[in-house]
């Protein structure tokens, strides 16, 4: 019995995997343009972290974080967010396969068309943006003063996976709407990106409508501010108070109802390409 499920699921993957494997392959075919696009990654990240280095080199503290509680503060965010891009992020692509008319292809093949969007391709350069958060992630638990403990590592071990799937559900959000906005893209990206920059900086600067936005609505506090000051025992702002980190899967079931509510309500409003 195992035996035949294990080889059912197999059997169902198989046509996901020869596209993810037939992406990578062609995206290591030139090997130039490869590094390039890899190197370029990395300097994104660089610039990123950048930005948060120089402020907090010169402030002594910012929303109650210094400088080490800004390094994890930014690993949690960007590393969560760079893993969830990589996943998800060619999910913008789809204005265009809309205005081309490409998407009805999808619909011809006898699986989910979300699915079938998710594993269509994989862009392995986005690895070296999160490569760079994530050493300023190890960075910033090391330096930090974090009483290790099971209470520690169930928190860390809830939080990252956790932070990446509210982050892939954003990106599917942004997707469904692109069924009603077609060229609404920067909209889209300022709830996307947009969201991945407020997830790395202290919700208790941010105005009362702001911590109910990025805390509630759309939750990115959850993936980066919220477990920093779990993790070194601070007590948070208010309406963001620490014990709420715990609730990240939560987050992301929340997320992820809104953005298959939507991708279902734009699948149903699509009536194709219309060429």
């Amino acid at each position: 019995m195992v035996d035949s499920v294990a080889g059912r699921a197999g059997t169902w993957a198989t046509p996901y995997a020869a596209v993810l494997r037939s992406r990578i392959r062609a995206q290591q075919s030139y090997r130039l343009s490869f590094a390039s696009e890899v190197f370029s990654a990395f300097l994104i990240g660089i610039v990123e972290f950048a930005e948060v280095w120089v402020i907090f080199t010169n402030v002594q503290a910012l929303g109650g974080l210094d400088l080490n509680a800004a390094l994890l503060l930014f690993g949690f965010g960007q590393t969560t967010f760079a893993l969830a891009q990589v996943v998800f992020g060619h999910l913008d692509t789809l204005p265009t396969l809309i205005r081309m008319g490409q998407l009805d292809a999808y619909h011809l093949r006898p699986q989910p068309l979300l699915l079938q969007l998710i594993t269509s391709d994989i862009s392995l350069r986005r690895f070296a943006r999160a490569g760079v958060s994530a050493v300023v992630l190890g960075v910033g638990l090391w330096r930090n003063d974090i009483d290790w403990g099971p209470t520690t590592f169930a928190l860390v071990a809830i939080a990252l996976p956790s932070s990446i799937a509210l982050f892939g559900g954003v990106f599917v959000c942004a997707a469904g709407l692109q069924f009603f906005l077609i060229d609404g893209a920067e909209l889209t990206n300022s709830f996307t990106y947009g969201g991945s920059f407020a997830a790395i900086q202290p919700a208790s600067v941010f105005p009362t409508p702001l911590k109910l936005l990025f805390g509630f609505a759309i939750p990115v506090s959850l993936t980066g501010y919220l477990p920093t000051i779990a993790l070194l025992g601070l007590p948070g702002p208010p309406l963001l108070p620490a014990w709420l980190a715990w609730l990240a899967p939560l987050a992301a079931l929340w997320v992820w109802g809104i953005a298959l509510a939507l991708w279902r309500f734009g699948t149903r409003h699509y009536q194709g390409g219309g060429g």
